[in-house]
């Protein structure tokens, strides 16, 4: 019955698009892969390529469950590392997909390659709206955050020097945990194109817009539970923008060409220099949003990753 009422609550709450199924007892939108985003960007873009991973070299170790969740459903996450017993930093990879869709699987193309270059790499399962609406998600991700540091000596990794990097929703997300950073236990953020904010005039303009005219209601306002004028509450915790103090982070922003992807980040780069907190940002020219999938961008967003880690010497 529980299912049967998820189900009945994302026909009516969900866009169009939007397919959800029951995979091993729970309620998933399966619209959102790294296939499905290829053949959307190919229409524009004929010469993009998808990136496959690379695991030679690496020592791979998959579905480790880091959580069971009060419904008794068991959390996962994927380790990448290099194959030797050297300690090396962290680095948390939160996926995207509008809150609602997409795996960690989609993040192990990065993971891999960024591995390569002397990191732990660890992609993480989260619940998404087809099974949780907010803030589940979020305390997904910190808890992943929590068994990173607790697993390190396990798993070959410094504990004091632990990352989060997240694309698209995932970059929202690894975004506010690691601005928040309540536990101080991360040292950076990757925030691929990933907003910072929530309290946009447009993004509320659109929720609200879609409440008095009874149409479909936005993703974002949908995992928030409401539109801002119903629920302020989440939307000013679920930005990054809001949690901004001494315990936040060195952020690197990698953006595509698309400004609503940007919401908040320039604000939330003034109030980390207004406190000394390094911060950097690279807009990637004529680029796609899920960019990160595909060459002639791949290279270039690794390369961001890597130089920045390695600059603010993790």
């Amino acid at each position: 019955m529980k299912n049967y009422c998820l189900l009945l609550f994302l026909i009516i709450a969900l866009p169009l698009s939007a397919q959800v199924v029951l995979i091993d007892g729970v309620p998933r939108d399966t619209s959102y892969t790294i296939y499905s985003s290829y053949i959307k960007e190919k229409k524009k873009r004929p010469y993009i390529e998808i990136v496959k991973p690379v695991f030679e070299g690496l020592y791979a170790e998959e579905k480790v469950v880091y959580k069971k969740t009060g419904e008794g459903r068991n959390l996962h996450l994927n380790v990448y590392r290099p194959d030797n017993e050297a300690e090396y930093p962290a680095l948390l990879m939160v996926h995207g997909g509008g809150w609602n869709s997409g795996d960690l699987s989609m993040q192990t193309p990065l993971a891999t390659h960024i591995a390569r270059e002397g990191f732990v790499c660890i992609p993480v399962e989260y619940r998404l709206i087809p099974e949780a609406l907010y803030p589940a998600g979020v305390q997904d991700v910190e808890d992943a955050v929590k068994w990173v540091y607790a697993n390190a000596g396990k798993l070959g990794i410094d504990k004091n020097r632990i990352v989060i990097s997240g694309c698209s929703a995932g970059g929202q997300l690894a975004c506010l945990v690691g601005t928040a950073n309540k536990d101080s236990y991360i040292r950076a953020v990757v925030n691929i194109d990933g907003i910072s904010t929530f309290l946009n005039e447009a993004t509320i303009e659109r929720a609200e817009r879609a409440r008095l005219e009874k149409t479909k209601m936005p993703v974002d306002a949908t995992w928030l539970g409401g539109t801002y004028s119903e629920n302020p509450c989440n939307w000013e915790d679920a930005s990054a923008l809001s949690h901004v103090s001494g315990n936040s982070v060195p952020v690197c922003f990698i953006n595509s060409s698309i400004p609503r992807f940007h919401n908040g980040r320039d604000e939330l780069v003034q109030k980390l220099d207004s406190m000394g907190i390094y911060s950097e940002t690279h807009e990637i020219d004529d680029s796609p949003h899920t960019f990160w999938f595909f060459n002639p961008w791949f290279d270039a967003t690794v390369n961001y990753v890597v130089s920045f880690l390695n600059k603010i010497q993790l």
